[in-house]
């Protein structure tokens, strides 16, 4: 009797779908196929396990921002304010006091005293006028201005466009030092070299362009409001230099590079790049040289031969005269009553309104300048 073959009976026999494994029996609705020979990969999605208590408490909320403390601003604003307004109020209360300690004198004056060249404070009359003192520091500081700044923008191209960095230090710190010789020496030094080197030179001028009456002749060119014109420029040289040097080296190297990109030559790029940036610092340093020169006064009065009482006047450059300030300083003695001092407050009331106003105007050019760079 032959024996079955269990093996083939269990082979033929499949194994009825309730006996397999719960989670991989088919979902609620499924639809049986017949299998394939490709496996099946089933994903099972499972929840996280919530975090312990203790864990959740411990988390972090948010992040917890320190306190910015605003009392440094407050402070600093505080301080730049006050001092603003400080230097306002010290202007003004500089133009009250002159006001005030003038406007006696003004009213006993019996001379025009805008037209008037009449000075007598002595005695109970008084006759004094401004015209001659006005016309002398106009002269000189403009003249001093006409020569100082094409030389102090010349020297400032020359340091930062042409010299090399190792060449143009040493240069800048000599043109410098110039700022730091005292006024008193620049006065001597005019009246007894410059004054005689510049005489045959004044000269000339008297010969050949005489006929001009900014040139005619004088009898003293030596101590005339040419040579303190000419040391008034010496003066200021190094102010307006520094100042100009500093503009000029900050000038974009972008706007360089595109000049010489485009073939302009040295020149080209100083004309069209450089001065053109510029500008508005050169203004402003000329008024600055223009402030000192008007207010320069021992070494104006060194210079300038003062005229005799009731002279002529004489608008040449090669004549003598005085400017305010060196009027102020000649007579600072004789202030020995409130008439006679108030006459020379009211001529230095003119020069700070004078400078007070040359200032400002070279702000607005400067602003003007530089919204047009």
């Amino acid at each position: 009797m032959a024996i079955p073959d269990t093996d083939a009976t269990e082979r033929a026999e499949p194994e009825p779908p309730a006996a397999q494994d719960p989670s991989l029996s088919p979902a609620e609705g499924h639809v049986e196929h017949m299998h394939s020979p490709v496996p099946t990969v089933l994903h099972h999605h499972h929840e996280p396990a919530p975090a312990p208590i203790d864990q959740v408490d411990r988390a972090p909320r948010g992040v917890k921002l320190a306190k910015i403390s605003q009392t440094g601003d407050r402070v600093f604003r505080a301080l730049a304010t006050t001092a603003g307004l400080a230097i306002v109020l010290l202007v003004l209360f500089v133009g009250i006091f002159l006001l005030a300690l003038a406007l006696p004198s003004l009213q006993a004056d019996q001379d025009n005293f805008f037209t008037s060249r009449n000075w007598t404070v002595s005695g109970n009359e008084l006759r004094f006028g401004i015209a001659g003192l006005l016309w002398t520091t106009v002269l000189s500081s403009i003249l001093a201005m006409a020569i100082a700044v094409p030389i102090a923008v010349g020297v400032a191209l020359c340091l930062t466009q042409y010299l090399h960095k190792r060449a143009s230090g040493p240069v800048s710190f000599v043109v410098d030092l110039l700022a730091a010789v005292p006024s008193i020496i620049f006065g001597l030094w005019g009246l007894t070299v410059l004054g005689p080197f510049l005489a045959p030179g004044a000269e000339w001028l008297i010969n050949k362009i005489g006929w001009i009456p900014l040139f005619s002749e004088n009898i003293d060119p030596k101590g005339s409001v040419f040579v303190a014109a000419v040391v008034l420029a010496i003066m200021i040289l190094p102010i307006v230099s520094a100042i100009s040097r500093d503009v000029f080296a900050q000038t974009p190297r972008d706007h360089i590079e595109a000049a010489l990109s485009l073939g302009a030559t040295r020149w080209e790029v100083i004309r069209t790049a450089v001065l053109p940036y510029g500008r508005s610092g050169v203004i402003s340093a000329s008024m600055l040289g223009l402030g000192r020169a008007l207010g320069e006064t021992i070494a104006v009065m060194i210079i300038l031969s003062t005229p005799a009482q009731g002279s002529p006047f004489s608008p040449s450059i090669f004549a003598g005269g005085e400017t305010f300030a060196s009027k102020i300083a000649n007579n600072a003695a004789e202030f020995d009553s409130p008439s006679k001092t108030g006459a020379f407050i009211a001529a230095g009331l003119v020069l700070f309104v004078v400078t007070f106003a040359v200032n400002a105007i070279a702000r607005i050019i400067a602003e003007r300048g530089g919204a047009k760079s």
